[in-house]
Order: structure tokens, then sequence, then C-alpha cells
């Protein structure tokens, strides 16, 4: 067997610092059955959308009730969706220590990129700042979308040539552009990209939705943009983040 002197044996490894760009899920409840209905309606239809995100799972909304949280079924049920949960942060001391010897590493440090709306995003890119992200070149579809029909732009923008149908939903990590009536759901900066756009030449959506902030057709559209061509954006205020509709001249 051979063998080195001391001082001579090269460095098989080295430990540096690294900054990982993370999803957060911010549990707002400890109904988990309740939790996964709601993941299968956001995300049940499209399998890929999480690809090995690592995740961190925020408790501060339920810090105060001291209410326990079942990771045995949590774990499993994010990893179901492509989320790799590796870190806690926002608990009270005994929800952390369960998360601890759940196997979650504390991440107390990770911080959001930009104010939530409250109550309205669940999933958002964590670790400040966000930057614009390099975009693949745009997905192009163009043809009509029908009813249960979903396309999404994984990374880059998405432009669509023909009307996306009641029903039918397009999401792009990017800006949304349909160049044609948005009758279905639009739903932008999927990833937390807070910069990204909606246009369309015809806004008539049943849902829109840019990083977590969303409006849905509960709330008609105002009139000067309901079937008109017009952007969606969001704008940062006091109370948060709100999507600003606007006509395009």
């Amino acid at each position: 067997m051979s063998s080195a002197a001391p001082g001579s044996t090269a460095h098989l490894f080295e430990v540096k610092s690294a900054q990982l760009q993370l999803v957060t899920l911010l549990l707002k409840s400890t109904h988990l059955n309740e939790v996964a209905n709601e993941l299968q309606q956001r995300y049940g239809n499209n399998p890929d959308f999480f690809a090995g995100d690592p995740l961190l799972i925020d408790l501060s909304a339920l810090r105060d009730s001291e209410e326990s949280v079942e990771w045995s079924f949590l774990l499993p049920l994010l990893r179901r969706y492509h989320l790799v949960p590796v870190a806690v942060k926002g608990g009270s001391p005994r929800q952390m220590q369960s998360a601890l010897q759940a196997g979650l590493a504390q991440g107390d440090e990770a911080t959001y990129a930009r104010a939530e709306a409250a109550g309205q995003a669940v999933l958002r890119a964590a670790a400040a700042p966000v930057p614009e992200p390099e975009l693949l070149p745009a997905l192009i579809v163009d043809k009509p979308l029908r009813s249960g029909q979903q396309v999404y732009a994984r990374g880059r923008d998405l432009v669509v040539l023909a009307m996306v149908n009641p029903g039918a939903e397009v999401i792009a990590d990017g800006h949304i552009h349909v160049f044609a009536p948005l009758r279905g759901k639009a739903i932008a900066g999927a990833r937390g990209y807070t910069d990204a756009r909606i246009f369309a030449a015809s806004l008539e959506a049943e849902l829109i939705s840019i990083a977590g902030v969303y409006r849905t057709s509960d709330k008609p559209l105002p009139a000067n943009v309901q079937g008109r061509p017009a952007q969606v954006r969001l704008q940062a205020g006091p109370d948060g983040e709100k999507l600003v509709l606007e006509p395009i001249n």
C-alpha cells in the first residue's frame, strides 16, 4: 500500500459558500389534504412546472398558532410535484424542531425577492434580488388553443398568434404576447419574474397572473380594457404588489 508524507497529500475536496435560487412555499394551513387539493388544482395539469426546484418552506403564517405540521405527509406531497424541500424558516420553536428532525435545514436567512401581495401568492422565488432571467428564444404558437389545452414556455417568453379559448391556459416564465383574443388563463412571470407583462390584442381573460399575483373573471375587467388591446403589469405599492391593466392605443 502506498503512502504519502504529511503535507504532500492533495486536497480531495473543498468546502465553499454558495448561493442557491429557491422557490418558497408560504404554508398557511396545517390541513394538508386541503393543501394537496389546491396543489392539484394549480399544478396538476402541468407536472413539469417544477423540475427539481429546491424549496424553502415558510411557516411564518403558522408560527403563532403552534399548530404542528405533518411532515411525513407534506414532504412526499411536494416531491410528487418535482419540488425538493431543503429548508424551513419562520416557525415556532416546536415547529422548527420537528422540521429539523424531518431532515430539513434551517433557512432563516433566506429572504423574498419582493414584498408579497397579501394573501395572493403561494409559490414565489426566494433569494434577493431576482434578476431578469436569461430567457431562451420565445416559444411561438400559431394555432388556436382549445379548452383544456395548456402551453408552458419554461425559461422564455410565449407568443401566441391565434385565439386562446376559454378553458385554455398559457404560461410563461417571461412575457406573454397574444395577437388574438385572450379568453382563457394567462400566467406570466410564473417563476417569480415580477417585471413580466401580458399583452393581448383583445383582453377577455378568465384569469390573469404575474409572479403569483392574480385576478379572476369574478371581478369584471375595466371597461377601457375589456375586449380591447391591453397590457397587464405589476405595480408595487404600500400594501404590496397589484396588477395594473392598461389599454394599448
